[in-house]
Formats: structure tokens, C-alpha cells, sequence
């Protein structure tokens, strides 16, 4: 990589680390934090739209999301300089998304996404040198540069990994739910998509499964309004993807609320491990 890339990288990825050293001693004071859109179910009773975090976990977010919108950005900017090859598939805006679901779970809960995973890979406990590296194809990469952009992957922290094939990662998902309850592990798996992926008939045969056998399994749509660059509108007659369970119960959360995530997915994950599968987007 060239001194200058390697210099612009640092320069957008430079952390706020100075304000993160000016909280305060009550940084680990609770605090109650009303959410802006209440939740709407489906089969079910929603969470509480009151939502504990303290300033510390505040802060951390914002730093996090903002290292996240760093990298992509730097990643934008090498793609188009050619030094990324391939695909690309960025994460710009969905940040609250992965830094919501990871402050509700433990590493020993397993996500397994599409390839919009470049952040879900930091969140997940990954370094930007492996990012980067991953993207460029380089063996320092998180899987060894043989994977790039859509093929991500971190298993000692339970993530199983970016997918390239729409929708395909739904059932691999499933079957990760399933060996956690055939081996009487108290965890979840989140198996994430995005709204182009929600007409997938795998995904409905894999819920189906999941629904028989109590599985501990959310299923999250990560709805962006657009398949590629196919509208919602255009390719889905009911966008309501939280009902799409039908005998499943299902939730819609406001994915720009970092906290209503949080919330969302510590009652999602509360529920799966006694009652089987929910769905939200």
C-alpha cells in the first residue's frame, strides 16, 4: 500500500479518544432514556420504550459508530482508487444496528449476516488492520485475504461470517440455533438479512424449522428501503417484514436508535431461549 493511502487512511480513522477521556466520575451512573418510536409487535407483547444506559455506554457508542463510519468512508475511498478489487457493499448508516444488538448479547451468542459485514465484524471484536487487510486481500486479513468484502469472519467471537449469496445465510443461521440447543447452550443466534433477501423461500423454510423445534433464533432484517438498487416498494408487496412470520411473533425497531436495538434485542434474545423464534426488522 502506498505511504499517502496508508496516511489517509489513519487520518479518517482517527479515534475521539479525547472526548472520551473527559467523562465524568458518574460515568457509570444509570440513567433512563425514553426511545423516540415506540416499538410495534406482532404476536406479541413489545418491550418497554424506557431504555437504562449510562453516559459511558453513550460514549462508547458514539465512538464506535463513528470508528465504523471512518472505516467505510476509508473503504469507499480505496474501492474507488482501485486498491479494494471486487465488491464492496458498505454499512454506511446502519451503524446503530450492530452497535445496539452487540451492547445486548455476549460473544458467546452468534451473528451470521450477509455482506454488508465489514462493521458487524468490529463490533463483534475485530481490528481494522484485519479489516483492511481483508479487503485488500493481504493474509493479515480475517480470513487470511481469500474472502474480501463479503466473506468476513470471526469465529472465536461468534460470527459466522459476511454471505454473498442473498438470503443464503438464514439457514446456516438456523443450524447454528440448532446446535446451541441440542448442546443445552444457554445462547441465541442472530441471523440477519437485508429487505432484498426477505422474499427468499429459504428464509421462510429455515423460520419454518425454527418454529417447529423452538430454536434460539432472531431473525433480523436489516430493512434499508432498497435490494441493490431495486426499491422496496418494487419488489415487496407488504414491506411489513416483521408480520412475515405470520405464527411467528415479530417486532419492528427503529434501526437509527442505537438504544431502541439494545432494548429490542435483550427482549428478543429473553424470549428465543424459552418460546423459539421471533422476527424483527
Amino acid at each position: 500500500m502506498a505511504l499517502s493511502t496508508i496516511r489517509t487512511v489513519n487520518h479518517l480513522l482517527k479515534p475521539f479518544t479525547a472526548a472520551t477521556r473527559r467523562l465524568s466520575s458518574d460515568s457509570n451512573a444509570t440513567i433512563n432514556v425514553e426511545i423516540s418510536k415506540p416499538y410495534t409487535a406482532h404476536n406479541i407483547d413489545p418491550p418497554s420504550s424506557i431504555v437504562e444506559t449510562t453516559p459511558n455506554e453513550l460514549m462508547t457508542f458514539f465512538s464506535d459508530m463513528a470508528e465504523m463510519r471512518r472505516m467505510e468512508i476509508a473503504a469507499d475511498s480505496l474501492y474507488k482508487a482501485k486498491l479494494i478489487r471486487g465488491f464492496c457493499h458498505l454499512y454506511d448508516g446502519q451503524e446503530a444496528v450492530a452497535i445496539g444488538m452487540e451492547a445486548a448479547i455476549t460473544k458467546k451468542d452468534c451473528i451470521i449476516t450477509a455482506y454488508r459485514d465489514h462493521c458487524i465484524f468490529l463490533a463483534r471484536g475485530g481490528g481494522l488492520v484485519e479489516s483492511f487487510a481483508e479487503l485488500m486481500g493481504r493474509k493479515d486479513g480475517c480470513s487470511k485475504g481469500k474472502g474480501g468484502s463479503m466473506h468476513f469472519y470471526k469465529k472465536d467471537s461468534g460470527f459466522y461470517g459476511g454471505h454473498g449469496i442473498v438470503g443464503a445465510q438464514v439457514p446456516l443461521g438456523i443450524g447454528i440455533s440448532f446446535a446451541q440447543k441440542y448442546n443445552k447452550e444457554d445462547h441465541v443466534t442472530f441471523a440477519m438479512y437485508g429487505d432484498g433477501a426477505a422474499n427468499q423461500g429459504q428464509l421462510f423454510e429455515a423460520l419454518n424449522m425454527a418454529a417447529l423445534w423452538d430454536l434460539p433464533a432472531i431473525l433480523v432484517c436489516e430493512n434499508n428501503h432498497y435490494g441493490m438498487g431495486t426499491a422496496e416498494w418494487r419488489a415487496a408487496k407488504s414491506p411489513a417484514y416483521y408480520k412475515r412470520g405470520d405464527y411467528v411473533p415479530g417486532l419492528k425497531v427503529d434501526g437509527m436508535d442505537a438504544l431502541a436495538v439494545k432494548q429490542a434485542c435483550k427482549f428478543a434474545k429473553d424470549h428465543v431461549l424459552t418460546k423459539g423464534p421471533i422476527v424483527s426488522t
